[in-house]
């Protein structure tokens, strides 16, 4: 299917699929949620967990493939369980990444396991690599609009301890914060924002929606709330675009919507640069 010249009769004829409405559904909660984690992911300098975390899901997902039962489920459990023992056998989201990578290692051990157990086909597996949100089936949105809506109430009851955790850990835990509960809420949060994005963009692209947005939006604003509301536009423009040009081009969607996000971004630093350089010579 090709585009036509009547915008409106396209976008008509794209939602009258089944597919493309559980598409949409899918990516604008996976858009929101990956829009406002991600803030707080790239404000703890977490890149390196929420990319553990994806891969921690695809073991979840070959273990689930294993059972029957739904990937989306296996990812919830294992990354969930991953988030849960990074953060107690490391506190300080500063002094992690040995631990991620211990944790990492170990549950990509058990994905490859899982794999060679598996006597059929693991496609249900194996997309999730890439991503597969044209393929989402009624479960899948049911299980992402409950987890989505979970991540959205944690992270009204937590914004603010959580915000002056992630700016000075130091200073928080003098004022009384408990630095540990508050690491393991945030990995959680990551584990299960991970787990609906990687339906998305796939396991190996998860930096598209969970870091890109929230790093162009850091660049755009300097206060966290417009932070997140500019993270969250980027993400659900990215994902509708990245989603309609799909639809009418033989292509990932997974690649149109890292390849937006990853424009905007690239966009944004040169017209700073261009305005600082203009500002210098002046």
């Amino acid at each position: 299917m090709s585009l036509s010249a009547n915008l409106f009769f396209d976008l008509e004829q794209m939602f009258q699929y089944q597919f493309m409405r559980h598409a949409f559904e899918a990516g604008t909660l996976v858009a929101l949620v990956a829009g406002i984690v991600g803030c707080f992911v790239v404000l703890r300098r977490s890149s390196f967990a929420a990319h553990a975390l994806s891969h921690v899901g695809f073991a979840g997902a070959a273990g689930a493939v294993l059972c029957g039962i739904s990937p989306v489920i296996g990812m919830l459990v294992f990354t969930t369980i991953g988030g849960v023992g990074m953060t107690v056998l490391s506190p300080r989201a500063s002094d992690r990444d040995v631990q991620i990578g211990i944790v990492l290692s170990f549950m990509l051990g058990l994905g490859v396991l899982f794999i060679s157990l598996y006597s059929g086909y693991a496609t249900e597996a194996y997309s999730i690599l890439f991503g597969e949100i044209l393929g989402i089936s009624t479960m899948d949105v049911l299980v992402t609009t409950v987890a989505s809506l979970v991540i959205l109430c944690v992270v009204a009851i937590v914004y603010r301890p959580l915000l002056f955790a992630s700016l000075d850990e130091d200073v928080a835990e003098a004022k009384g914060l408990h630095i540990r509960t508050l690491g393991i809420i945030f990995m959680l949060l990551v584990a299960i924002a991970t787990s609906v994005a990687v339906q998305v963009v796939g396991v190996l692209l998860i930096f598209s929606l969970m870091v890109t947005p929230a790093a162009t939006a850091q660049r755009l604003a300097k206060r966290p709330g417009h932070v997140v509301v500019l993270s969250v536009i980027i993400s659900l423009v990215a994902t509708w675009l990245g989603l309609t040009v799909a639809f009418f081009e033989p292509y990932p969607v997974s690649f149109f919507i890292t390849a937006i996000v990853f424009a905007i971004y690239i966009l944004v630093r040169l017209v700073q640069t261009s305005t600082n350089r203009i500002s210098q010579m002046r």
